[in-house]
């Protein structure tokens, strides 16, 4: 799955991550393509244990995978 949050203003994009997320079963994965580096993204990200990639995307946007580890 991936969720395209480009040309959304902050803080819709981290809004809609942490809701899919908040429905993902642990162990899952799904992308989600943004305007810009999630910063306060990464934070909760790294709080809640869970992974993520980034790749920066040719359009200059980026392109974040996250797992949903833990129990």
């Amino acid at each position: 799955m991936i969720i395209d949050n480009r040309g959304l203003e902050p803080p819709q994009p981290m809004m809609r991550t942490l809701k899919t997320l908040d429905k993902m079963e642990y162990g899952t994965s799904f992308s989600i393509i943004n305007d810009r580096r999630p910063l306060f993204l990464y934070e909760e990200l790294n709080d809640r244990g869970y992974q993520h990639d980034t790749e920066e995307q040719e359009d200059g946007s980026f392109k974040i995978t996250i797992t949903k580890s833990g129990e």
